[in-house]
């Protein structure tokens, strides 16, 4: 959520960066805000002065006597009545200017490339080197089937479209994939959590998953509980109306769990395998940072998450994602594209965010200089995927296999799979 002061005292500021994402509706909803704004604390005036006025009545009804008492005893009766009709003003108005900043994105920083879809993203730069086969590669799907470690079919008739059973050495991959990512995160000092697959409605709202993208939730009939897209919810949810100390910033965390998505938006093209799917599993970093450090901390992230894949020799290339594909909650966001021979082409395996105050503010997770002073401030919260277990799958596969269908194991997850290859039964 966006500082409401801010919107209030440089609304020409907020208009110029919310004009980079191309929605006219933005700058109408900063210039509606404004205006009630302005109504808002116009009425709260009027109501704070009648209730004074009433309090002030209500110890003269006491004093007084025959006529006067009965005139104060009307009066008060009118003052009550244009107080609950000022109230009820107030009340409306404020559900007003909540609607819009639930729904106003976060501001974008300066380095945010302008473009209106991923082909407009901005490459920052590749690692590794995309292998030349000297045969037809196979796609992800395909090996899949041939080497005998999934059944997307009876997943199909058991859970439906986008699900996926996976078996034997496809199990173990997963695992390793997993094991290995916590290795990882566990060595750059971050403190690991499995945490819940469920949350309550808040933390959804104070990560900025809704009101918008409501239709990507899965959620629990009869519950206030919802089905997590990512634990970036519950890790940033852990610390709801806390205050940190500033000597304890940063606060590095990292989150397995199961991931499930709707994904009610997406398009059909990735229907085949399992490059876009319901449930997931996935390892995520999230960052609680002083706003001072805040950028830095970005770079940190990135820098683990490249890690990750530098150490499994997957040829990536990093991007800074533009306007038109970056979402409400992020103020930059950086994506890591993985190379994928079957698909000819990158595609994204892992997003690292700058949230600035956006989720502090909505979760009042703020800080102080020590025990004792006042609050300073909202934190500032980041988030990036250390890996998931679909994508970098596919990636592992199409990467590492052989003419004959066979597939390398990468050197960094034969520690965790027991086996450096996984060979067709077809």
């Amino acid at each position: 959520m966006l500082d409401p002061k801010l919107i209030r005292e440089e609304p020409e500021k907020v208009k110029e960066n919310l004009a980079r994402r191309k929605d006219p509706k933005l700058l109408e909803m900063v210039d509606e805000f404004v205006q009630l704004d302005i109504d808002w604390r116009d009425v709260d005036q009027d109501v704070n002065q009648l209730r004074h006025t009433r309090n002030k009545n209500a110890k003269k009804i006491g004093r007084a006597k025959g006529e006067e008492k009965q005139a104060l005893i009307a009066e008060m009766k009118e003052v009550n009545a244009t107080l609950e009709q000022k109230e009820q003003q107030l009340q409306e108005i404020e559900e007003k200017r909540q609607y819009i900043l639930d729904r106003l994105p976060n501001l974008l920083h300066d380095s945010v490339p302008y473009g209106a879809d991923d082909n407009d993203n901005e490459k920052i730069r590749e690692w590794g080197e995309v292998r030349d086969f000297d045969f037809q590669p196979r796609d992800h799907h395909e090996l899949l089937q041939l080497l005998d470690i999934a059944d997307i079919d009876r997943a199909r008739k058991t859970s439906g479209s986008r699900f996926y059973f996976l078996k034997n050495e496809g199990v173990i991959l997963e695992m390793a994939i997993l094991r290995y990512a916590m290795d990882v995160v566990r060595e750059n000092g971050r403190d690991l959590f499995s945490t819940p697959s469920m949350v309550r409605k808040r933390m959804l709202y104070g990560t900025g998953f809704l009101p918008l993208g409501a239709e990507d939730i899965y959620s629990i009939e009869g519950e206030n509980l919802h089905l997590v897209g990512t634990s970036e919810v519950t890790l940033a949810g852990m610390h709801a109306d806390e205050v940190f100390l500033e000597d304890d910033l940063p606060v590095r965390y990292a989150g397995f769990s199961p991931c499930f998505r709707t994904e009610a938006s997406a398009s059909t093209k990735d229907d085949k395998g399992i490059f876009r799917v319901h449930e997931f599993k996935k390892v995520e970093m999230f960052t609680f940072a002083h706003p001072d450090k805040s950028w830095e901390e970005q770079e940190e992230l990135i820098g683990v998450a490249e890690q990750v894949f530098q150490g499994l020799d997957l040829p990536y290339q990093v991007v800074n994602i533009c306007t038109g594909d970056l979402g409400g909650t992020a103020a930059r966001k950086l994506d890591i594209e993985a190379w994928m021979p079957g698909q000819n082409r990158y595609r994204e395996v892992a997003s690292c965010s700058n949230c600035t105050d956006y989720q502090a503010r909505r979760l009042m997770i703020r800080y102080r200089e020590k025990e004792g002073a006042p609050v300073e401030g909202y934190v500032h919260t980041l988030n990036s995927t250390t890996i998931t277990t679909t994508r970098p799958m596919i990636a592992i596969l199409e990467n590492f296999q052989q003419e004959d269908g066979t597939v390398l194991i990468p050197e960094k997850l034969q520690p965790y799979t027991g086996f450096d290859r996984i060979e067709p039964k077809q």
